[in-house]
């Protein structure tokens, strides 16, 4: 069923938004205000605005490498360019576990929608029960047909259904504010009730959020134009963070304590809040306008979910894809359906694992727990691409630059480190943990070795930060006081592994060992043939 000719090039500019925009405003949009707010009050919205300009620096990385990049899966080969094959296995491997990670929490939230209705899917405490569980294996696979019958019907419907989603995500916000709307949340009961330690520490549930943009490059290689991948990612980010900025708004403005059986004030107090917190607070209203954002929440929470699983099942399969290309998968993931021209068994491997995730995780954590270490591993993947592009600058090889790459580079590279550290205790080591035990085996059953000595950095960065979470007062030990922590986790990061991870870059293009996948692969090979 392999097909020689490769990817089709088939998503227009359009398309390519509406994916990234419907892939990034999901999960999080229901769920990431409630856990924000419960440890930084009214705190919650500077979070949202410090994470919209993060993540602007992390996908203006994302922009210039795929520029130069343009493949299947980018993300998680632009580092085999730069640091050769141990680091980029480390890094692939990061990225897999976030992928695998989401399409099960997609799952979660619309087993959450499906509760209101069908009571029995969720305990007392908010998990999956095993009829739940079962169901999150039923959409997992249901995911399947979305991808498989090519890019172009893929982006099609994608391109409609986003279309819809987001008129049925943004409306019921409005209805809701309409409803009922106390202002003085945000100011009676404290602006900063947790101090800035609040909002750092609400920080990763945002930037959860918005790692959706990373999808856009993963379909670098299926695009018409490579330059539609910097309006998408650009209208994307911009697109995503004022949704959430009005989703978390709303909540907070929104919150009505009573009709929660809550304490005014007492923040902390909605972890008891069980199952979609905007499906509950609009579940308490009972005028027309309450019951019509209840009913389009209902359906927005139940089938938005589905559409950002699917789209990250795809985006996942590319991952898949591409660590083949660099040799860390058996050939079989590189191989492309001879009609459809997607990569075929890594869809069809993710679907299973992730069934395998949604069945046996659902009794374990709750879907903010599957958040904590999707973040981890996300955030550990994306801190090498700063760092690669830097390098890749210096070895000559980019030819699109973004303006001002030099000062957004570290940036963007210490914005990762923070999230990673600010995602705190356990979710880090046990995400490092995983991470460590899959590249292990992978890099010891395909005798990867090559660049070795270019990936002390990046691991000895991985150390540092989940050191740093150790003793940091998020951590187990509570050594050192968390804005100290988090003070010397930005300067380390910035001082030490930043530098340290450009000097390591190989000094010149490695497409002797690495066949690169760009449009001008042609061109390229033969220059490696000649030197």
């Amino acid at each position: 069923m392999s097909d020689p000719k490769g990817m089709k090039k088939e998503i227009g500019l359009t398309s390519l938004i509406i994916i990234g925009l419907a892939s990034a405003v999901a999960t999080a949009i229901f769920f990431s205000p409630l856990q924000m707010t419960e440890v930084a009050g009214p705190g919650s919205l500077i979070a949202w605005v410090i994470a919209i300009l993060f993540y602007v620096t992390i996908s203006i990385t994302y922009i210039e490498l795929s520029q130069t990049y343009p493949e299947a899966g980018g993300p998680s080969r632009y580092s085999i360019y730069s640091h050769g094959s141990v680091t980029n296995l480390i890094n692939a491997m990061a990225d897999l576990l976030w992928y695998l990670f989401i399409p099960p929490i997609e799952a979660f939230a619309t087993i959450e929608g499906l509760d209101y209705i069908f009571p029995s899917l969720l305990n007392s405490k908010g998990f999956p029960t095993l009829k739940g569980a079962l169901v999150g294996v039923v959409l997992m696979f249901g995911y399947i047909p979305f991808n498989y019958y090519g890019v172009k019907t893929f982006s099609r419907i994608t391109s409609g259904f986003g279309t819809v989603k987001y008129i049925i995500y943004i409306l019921p916000a409005f209805l809701l504010l309409l409803t009922f709307l106390n202002l003085k949340n945000f100011t009676v009961y404290g602006v900063l009730p947790f101090g800035f330690a609040g909002i750092f520490s609400s920080m990763p549930y945002a930037m959860f959020a918005f790692g959706g943009a990373r999808v856009i490059p993963d379909f670098a290689e299926e695009v018409k134009k490579k330059s539609y991948l910097i309006y998408a990612l650009i209208i994307t980010v911009i697109g995503e963070g004022l949704v959430y900025l009005l989703f978390d708004f709303t909540f907070i403005a929104n919150l009505d304590w009573a009709k929660l059986g809550l304490t005014p004030g007492d923040w902390s107090s909605l972890n008891k809040v069980v199952g979609n917190p905007f499906i509950v607070l609009a579940g308490t209203y009972h005028s027309g306008l309450g019951q019509a954002a209840l009913a389009l929440l209902l359906i927005g929470g139940i089938v938005g979910p589905f559409l950002t699983g699917y789209v990250y099942m795809g985006g996942g399969a590319r991952v898949l894809f591409a660590s083949a290309r660099s040799g860390f998968l058996h050939e079989k993931f590189k191989s492309l359906h001879s009609k459809y021209a997607i990569p075929y068994w890594g869809l069809l491997l993710f679907a299973v694992v992730g069934a395998v995730i949604a069945f046996l995780f659902a009794p374990v954590p709750s879907i903010y727990g599957l958040i904590d270490d999707a973040t981890v591993a996300g955030y550990i993947g994306f801190a090498t691409n700063p760092v690669a592009m830097m390098v890749l600058r210096k070895q000559g090889v980019t030819k699109w630059r973004i303006k001002g790459g030099t000062v957004i580079s570290p940036i963007a590279f210490a914005a990762s480190s923070l999230i990673v550290f600010w995602s705190g205790w356990p979710a880090v080591p046990y995400s490092v943990i995983i991470l460590a035990v899959i590249t292990a085996i992978l890099g010891i059953v395909g005798k990867v070795s090559e660049g070795m000595k270019e990936s002390t950095w990046y691991m000895g960065y991985i150390t540092f930060l989940t050191l740093m979470t150790y003793v940091g007062s998020d951590g187990a030990l509570n050594v050192i006081p968390f804005l100290t922590a988090t003070l010397i986790t930005v300067v380390v990061s910035l001082v030490l592994f930043y530098p340290l991870g450009i000097y390591q870059g190989l000094k010149e293009r490695n497409y002797l060992y690495h066949q690169e996948a760009s449009g001008s692969h042609g061109e390229m090979k033969s220059e490696g043939e000649k030197a």
